[in-house]
C-alpha cells in the first residue's frame, strides 16, 4: 500500500494534467474559501454525513477532495474524464484513481461528476453554511458608527431616501406557503440559500431572471437549490449557462444527457410542492436539443434574453 507522502504526490502530478479550465483574469475568486468549499461539496452525496466536508473545508478543495474522497457515496456518482488527461496521467498510479483526479480538479468540466438521483445536502454541511448565513446577517445588521458630531447632521435633501421601516441591508421575506393544504409541508417553504459552485456569470444569469423574488440567493424547495423564484406565479427557475453552441457533437450529447436527468428531477420536486417549472438557456440549440430529449419539457425552456 502507497504511503500517504506518496499518494499526495502522485494527487498534486495528477491535477497538473486534469485541471480543465484556468480562471479569465477579469474573474472573482469567492471571498471566502471555506464557503465556497462547503458550497461546491454540498451538490455531492456524502456516507459520513458530511463531517469530513466540515473539517477539511478551509483547506483548498484538491486537498478536501483527496482526504474526504473515501467518504463519498461513490455509487452514486460517476466520473468522466473528458479530456482524457486524467487517464494518462493515472497510468501506474491506481491507488489514486481517474475518479479522484476528476473529482479533485480545482475546475472541472460540465459533466465530467454526475451525481445520480437528488441529492438532500448533508446534515454537517447544511449546518454549517445555515450558521454562517445566521452570522452574515447578523453583520450585516449591526447599525454603522457615527463618525460625525450629532450637530453636524447630513442636510435632509443629501440623504438617500429608505424604505420605511428597512435599512440599507435587508432581506426579502421568505414568501407564504400555499393555501392549498396538500403543499403545507415544511419542505415545501421557499427559503433563502446560499448560492452554490462559486459561479459568478451563472448566478448573475440566476439573478436576473425578471421578477425574481430572491436576487442575490439560491431559493431552497423540496431539499433542492433553485436558482430563481417568481412569487406572482409561484415559479421555479434553473438556469444553464452552458456556451452550447462551442460543444463538439459528443459534447453536446453527454451534457444534454445529463441536464435532462436532472431537470426531470428537478420539475418533479418543483411540481410536488405547487410549483411551476420553467428552465433558461443561452441559445435557441440548447433549447432545442433539450427539448429533442426530453419532449415533456416544450414550453418550460426559455431563451434569456437578460443573460
Amino acid at each position: 500500500m502507497l504511503s500517504r507522502t506518496c499518494i499526495a504526490s502522485l494527487l498534486l502530478f495528477l491535477l497538473s494534467a486534469c485541471a480543465t479550465t484556468e480562471p479569465s483574469p477579469g474573474e472573482r475568486v469567492a471571498p471566502n474559501l471555506r464557503v465556497a468549499n462547503l458550497q461546491r461539496a454540498a451538490q455531492y452525496p456524502w456516507m459520513d454525513d458530511g463531517h469530513c466536508v466540515v473539517r477539511e473545508a478551509s483547506n483548498e478543495w484538491p486537498v478536501l477532495a483527496e482526504r474526504c474522497y473515501p467518504a463519498l457515496d461513490r455509487n452514486r456518482v460517476e466520473f468522466r474524464d473528458l479530456t482524457r488527461r486524467c487517464s494518462v496521467a493515472s497510468a501506474g498510479a491506481a491507488a489514486v484513481g481517474v475518479g479522484l483526479c476528476v473529482f479533485a480538479a480545482p475546475e472541472i468540466l460540465i459533466g465530467a461528476v454526475v451525481v445520480m438521483g437528488v441529492v438532500v445536502v448533508a446534515v454537517a454541511i447544511q449546518e454549517e453554511l445555515e450558521a454562517y448565513e445566521r452570522s452574515a446577517s447578523r453583520e450585516r445588521g449591526r447599525p454603522t458608527t457615527q463618525t460625525r458630531p450629532s450637530h453636524e447632521e447630513e442636510p435632509e435633501a443629501n440623504r438617500e431616501p429608505t424604505p420605511s421601516g428597512l435599512g440599507r441591508d435587508w432581506f426579502p421575506p421568505d414568501p407564504p406557503i400555499s393555501s392549498d393544504p396538500s403543499h403545507r409541508r415544511p419542505e415545501c417553504t421557499p427559503r433563502r440559500a446560499f448560492h452554490r459552485g462559486g459561479n459568478d456569470p451563472h448566478n448573475a444569469c440566476a439573478d436576473k431572471v425578471p421578477n425574481n423574488g430572491f436576487p442575490g440567493w439560491d431559493v431552497l424547495v423540496n431539499g433542492k437549490h433553485f436558482d430563481a423564484l417568481q412569487l406572482a406565479t409561484r415559479t421555479l427557475w434553473e438556469v444553464k449557462t452552458d456556451n452550447f453552441d462551442t460543444y463538439s457533437p459528443d459534447l453536446r450529447e453527454i451534457v444534454v444527457d445529463s441536464q435532462v436527468e436532472k431537470l426531470r428531477i428537478e420539475r418533479g420536486l418543483a411540481l410536488a410542492c405547487g410549483f411551476h417549472f420553467r428552465v433558461g438557456v443561452r441559445s435557441l440549440a440548447h433549447k432545442a436539443a433539450l427539448e429533442l430529449a426530453d419532449p415533456d419539457l416544450r414550453g418550460l425552456i426559455e431563451v434569456m434574453d437578460w443573460c
